[in-house]
């Protein structure tokens, strides 16, 4: 795993704890910052990172592996899939496009105008929010 990769997790969010981390590694493989080959962080490793129980990394590890994104080795560890990046690409950002989308139209609905939507969107983008960071 490259040593800068940092994975976090949002309790406030209503995204459970292991999707986030799920989604994360998806965004990382997508982005091309995680590599076929790569190994993920061990459940102990993982798990004290973000302060989760290991079991919750666990499930979040056992569903991208039923995903074909990872593969689990004894001795080795979780390491992507040579068609990860592949198998990811599309598909994330068809989901990362819709959440936006869904985001702006709710946005618009409350009665933001589309300067304060752009507004928003400027400036999450210009402080390099990662996904799940608390940003209060």
């Amino acid at each position: 795993m490259p040593r800068e990769m940092q994975f976090s997790v949002n309790f406030d969010s209503p995204i459970a704890v292991y999707k986030q981390i799920e989604n994360q590694v998806q965004f990382a493989i997508a982005a091309g910052r995680l590599k076929p080959g790569d190994r993920l962080p061990t459940l102990v490793t993982m798990s004290s990172q973000c302060g989760l129980n290991p079991n919750t990394v666990a499930r979040a590890y056992r569903n991208l592996e039923v995903l074909d994104l990872v593969r689990g080795q004894q001795g080795v560890g979780v390491t992507v899939r040579d068609d990860a990046p592949k198998l990811c690409r599309d598909r994330v950002r068809r989901l990362v496009r819709k959440h936006l989308e869904e985001a702006v139209a709710e946005c618009i609905a409350c009665g933001s105008s589309p300067d304060e939507v752009r507004a928003v969107v400027a400036e999450t983008i210009k402080a390099g929010v990662a996904p799940y960071q608390k940003t209060d």
